[in-house]
């Protein structure tokens, strides 16, 4: 069997206007807030209010603009360690304990991210946090502390487009696909074989479907990543009988135009940093990307992570 995907372009030139979600999720915001939209696919800025003072109405209509456009970068929020997490703690549980990151010393729901002359930029793949996880994040809340006056940019990607952007023939091929998601591949090489041995006991590789349907919208997800994603664990079940000397092949073909999709410029937005700048991002639905690009400058971020559910393929 051979699978074409030479055409893995043709749905990518849609010109994309505003959805009937992004419409209502803008109807009725307070007259104090400024909006901004930054990218056709996903993406609003929001300026003009102070997420520690939001109510339960300002709380619901953040949530309806994180679904409708993905990210939502909030501007100018000097908030303290403990505005930021009682905030994120407004839309789900949060994540103590991060295998990858260290924790704030007096907020273990807040984890640093740092990059300096001592330690370079490492986040420089696309990825969703947490894919390695059994229950992978809903949402990250980012906040930046210091970051260079040029470059240190993070990107995302709109996954719900990247999957609607797909050719008929692969949706069809991977709409019942599992792959595998393994926090290990990340670490082994700063571990010795011993070290490795151990830490595999305690974190486990999962398993996720390929296409996922979100949990609140009901949209058709492309979950995999160049990061944590391993490999596809059940195409040859997937396939049945149909395999040939070429399939192994196939897979990896398959599997590389999975993960380059998120590279794709139309699916994407890119966001420049500001100290005191809120960046909150849907993780169901989008990766990202934080840009290395400012060594030896200083970059310190701080993120809340929102604990999401276990991912699922609904039909």
């Amino acid at each position: 069997m051979s699978l074409n995907i030479a055409d893995e372009t043709a749905s990518r030139w849609t010109p994309v206007e505003s959805s009937p979600a992004m419409k209502r999720a803008l109807e009725g915001l307070p007259s104090g807030w400024k909006t901004r939209r930054l990218a056709p696919s996903l993406g609003l800025e929001l300026q003009d209010l102070f997420v520690p003072d939001l109510d339960d109405d300002g709380i619901a209509r953040i949530r309806a603009l994180l679904l409708a456009f993905r990210v939502l970068v909030i501007r100018r929020q000097p908030v303290s360690p403990a505005q930021h997490v009682a905030f994120a703690r407004k839309f789900g549980d949060l994540e103590t304990q991060n295998p990858l990151l260290a924790a704030n010393a007096e907020f273990p729901e807040l984890v640093q991210l740092k990059a300096s002359k001592e330690k370079k930029g490492a986040e420089n793949l696309f990825h969703s946090d947490t894919a390695f996880y059994e229950k992978p994040s809903m949402g990250s809340i980012l906040r930046c502390i210091k970051c260079p006056e040029v470059g240190g940019d993070t990107i995302f990607c709109n996954m719900v487009q990247a999957y609607a952007g797909l050719p008929e023939e692969v949706k069809r091929k991977i709409d019942s696909m599992v792959a595998v998601n393994d926090i290990n591949v990340a670490l082994f090489k700063k571990m010795d074989p011993n070290e490795r041995a151990a830490y595999r006991d305690r974190h486990r590789s999962v398993e996720h479907p390929v296409v996922i349907t979100h949990p609140e919208t009901g949209e058709l997800i492309l979950y995999v990543n160049e990061i944590h994603t391993t490999h596809i664990a059940n195409y040859r079940a997937v396939l049945g009988s149909d395999w040939g000397m070429d399939t192994p092949t196939q897979i990896r073909e398959l599997f590389d135009l999975l993960v380059r999709q998120a590279k794709i410029p139309e699916y994407q937005v890119r966001v420049h940093w500001e100290p005191d700048t809120i960046v909150f991002w849907d993780n169901r639905a989008v990766q990202h990307y934080a840009v290395s690009d400012y060594y030896p400058s200083e970059r310190h971020m701080m993120r809340a992570t929102i604990i999401g559910d276990v991912p699922k393929r609904v039909r």
